[in-house]
């Protein structure tokens, strides 16, 4: 099966090409292979890749840049979808297509299902809305939040980072998730093309928790591996403490559970998974 990944030097990206099964024949490409800005340039990349599915793997997810960057967020969020599955559409081919906790505005007190309703709060969960909106019933949609891999650009790192420099730091503790190790998205994405899954699923790992308490075990985990000297002190602050452009959910925890049943495996413990990732990047030095 040809598969296409696009988005191939971010954190997805990177963990899809790792975890890439014998029965895939992948190529993988990025900004400096594809504009996907460019909806000519992107056309005809698709017509000579020919490929049988693309996974969609790249986006805008500068979450705060968005609300002064709509209308770029939107040619990468969402037009360029509407390229792959009009490419699609003239090959016979099927879209994988990433999205993110931020089609949801925050309010509910259970876990967001697969068919919830959408009501995003902000530019880039506007645009991420949009690009489903231009999906096919064949093609499959996987949501997810929280997307953390070693080496990458995200929370975890970014919080080693400040434990390393600080002795004392701030957390949001009023917002509530489910973190998401990029390898094991990546496996689910994989299992779930390989069983030609159409619709929408959710993935994230298993359990809920605040910023704060996300980061409380980054500190406990990264301790223990030799990645910081020592646990700084880590307060819990409100969203209102820290204003940012861009408002994220308040709670944007995903139901999964249906994933996990067709797929027919066991979700697996955010913090199982956050030590997995924290071996890795004690590795990379």
């Amino acid at each position: 099966m040809r598969v296409l990944i696009t988005g191939a030097n971010g954190q997805l990206g990177g963990a899809l090409q790792r975890t890439a099964p014998a029965w895939a024949d992948i190529n993988a490409v990025d900004v400096e292979d594809v504009d996907l800005t460019d909806a000519a340039m992107l056309t005809a990349r698709l017509v000579v890749e020919a490929p049988d599915v693309i996974i969609n793997a790249a986006a805008y997810t500068a979450v705060d840049k968005a609300e002064n960057d709509e209308a770029l967020a939107r040619a990468i969020n969402a037009e360029a979808v509407s390229v792959m599955v009009e490419a699609m559409a003239g090959t016979g081919g099927k879209v994988v297509h990433v999205s993110t906790d931020y089609v949801f505005d925050g309010t509910a007190s259970t876990p967001y299902s697969p068919d919830a309703a959408r009501n995003p709060q902000s530019a880039y969960g506007r645009t991420k809305a949009e690009g489903e909106d231009h999906l096919r019933p064949e093609d499959l949609l996987v949501r997810t939040a929280w997307v953390y891999e070693a080496g990458g650009a995200n929370f975890v790192r970014t919080m080693i980072r400040l434990m390393k420099e600080r002795d004392e730091l701030g957390v949001v503790a009023d917002q509530i998730g489910s973190p998401t190790w990029a390898t094991g998205l990546a496996r689910t994405l994989w299992a779930l093309v390989e069983k030609g899954a159409p619709g929408t699923f959710h993935h994230s790992d298993d359990g809920a928790v605040s910023w704060h308490g996300f980061a409380v075990a980054i500190a406990e985990e990264a301790n223990a591996l030799g990645l910081i000297p020592r646990i700084p002190v880590i307060n819990a602050i409100t969203t209102a403490d820290y204003p940012t452009p861009a408002r994220r959910p308040a709670f944007s925890l995903l139901d999964c559970s249906a994933t996990r049943a067709f797929l027919g495996d066991a979700a697996v413990p955010w913090r199982d998974n956050l030590r997995a990732m924290l071996k890795e990047e004690a590795k990379l030095g």
